[in-house]
């Protein structure tokens, strides 16, 4: 019988050596964490919707009598009312579970062992992490000091076995834009781009027009954000034809479940509502800024997003993370050499950001 130690051997040697994406911990293992009832915990750390799904949702998911049926293979009625929302052919797009498995299905599409990406530094660690799953490499080109893009250097890091840039627009976890000049610049280059316009309702700029122009232009949109569908995990890609019907025919056959596609059609017959939320969610997120400008030692950084990211003290990010931790308060933390004591907080509630704002204070005089 074979030991665990031959069945590792037996693995590829890549997958051998992966270093795990770390998500965002359930609610009631940060609760234990920090020692407190799970509803007095301010969860901040996932970019997640603080208002949740519509309404409509929870009533449709309810109705639906059918769950027991396999979805639709060829995502004829997703991609149906998916055109509708975003003004493209409905040949053009391919839904998937959440955004991840699009990303996943294009690299492996495109990427083999050997080969490699560019992506832009600092940004959402999905990419790199999947290039290594398909044995390919992801290259990082670090952003200015303003985490504006440097394009001029991405170009010149490309290299025969460059396949494709991904970046985020806004990015992750920046929350810049990417100008249509950048994007251009790179896609004149002839390899796949991939836009990752996962915050696109924060900030109602796209670069979708340009794919009549560029044959080589992949868009990533989700639900998780602006629709609060994070935990249903559904997402898009907007692609030309043939890479979308290569994408249909190689995809697992089901691979967005029922719930989701319920949710995501009650989501489209509710986006004004929806939007509304949006909107909230940009003033408050104005609000945070101001107040977080307000604390010496801080920089936040302008965001198009549903998020800041701002700088504590030198040396003091641990430290003052750890603390916001013991008081219930799970953002997000960064340490490393790019982004040294460098926290990023989503927009949650009112309540919320003045529970941040309070303790974070508190923290940084102490």
């Amino acid at each position: 019988m074979n030991s665990i130690e031959d069945l590792k051997d037996m693995m590829l040697p890549h997958i051998r050596r992966l270093k795990p994406y770390h998500g965002v911990d359930p609610m009631e293992v940060i609760a234990e964490r920090a020692g407190i009832p799970a509803d007095q915990v301010i969860r901040l750390n996932g970019n997640e919707n603080p208002y949740g799904p519509s309404p409509r949702v929870n009533e449709a998911l309810g109705n639906f009598k059918f769950y027991n049926h396999y979805t639709d293979p060829e995502q004829r009625k997703l991609r149906s009312v998916l055109s509708k929302y975003l003004g493209a052919p409905e040949e053009r797009i391919v839904a998937g579970n959440g955004s991840d498995e699009l990303i996943d299905l294009l690299l492996r599409m495109f990427l083999g062992p050997g080969e490699n990406i560019i992506i832009p530094s600092p940004t959402f660690g999905m990419y790199s992490f999947t290039a290594d799953i398909c044995g390919g490499e992801a290259i990082s080109v670090a952003s200015d000091e303003n985490f504006e893009l440097d394009v001029e250097a991405m170009v010149v890091a490309m290299t025969d076995k460059t396949k494709a840039v991904f970046l985020a627009s806004p990015n992750n976890p920046s929350g810049n834009i990417a100008s249509s000049s950048q994007i251009r610049a790179l896609l004149e280059t002839g390899r796949l781009i991939v836009v990752d316009e996962t915050y696109y309702e924060f900030c109602g700029q796209t670069v979708l027009p340009l794919m009549e122009e560029y044959p080589n232009l992949v868009i990533l949109r989700t639900f998780s954000k602006w629709a609060g569908l994070a935990g249903l995990r559904i997402g898009l890609g907007v692609m030309q034809e043939e890479l979308a019907q290569t994408m249909i025919s190689m995809k697992p056959p089901y691979n967005v479940n029922t719930a989701a596609e319920v949710a995501l059609t009650a989501s489209l017959e509710d986006t004004s509502v929806l939007l509304d939320r949006v909107k909230a969610i940009v003033a408050e997120r104005e609000r945070m800024m101001g107040l977080l400008q307000k604390i010496p030692g801080i920089k936040a950084w302008p965001s198009q997003a549903n998020f800041i990211l701002f700088s504590l003290p030198e040396g003091q990010g641990q430290r003052i993370f750890d603390g916001l931790c013991s008081r219930g308060i799970f953002l997000r933390y960064f340490d490393t050499p790019q982004l040294k004591d460098y926290i990023r907080s989503s927009v949650g509630l009112p309540h919320e950001t003045d529970a941040v704002v309070a303790a974070l204070t508190e923290l940084v005089e102490g």
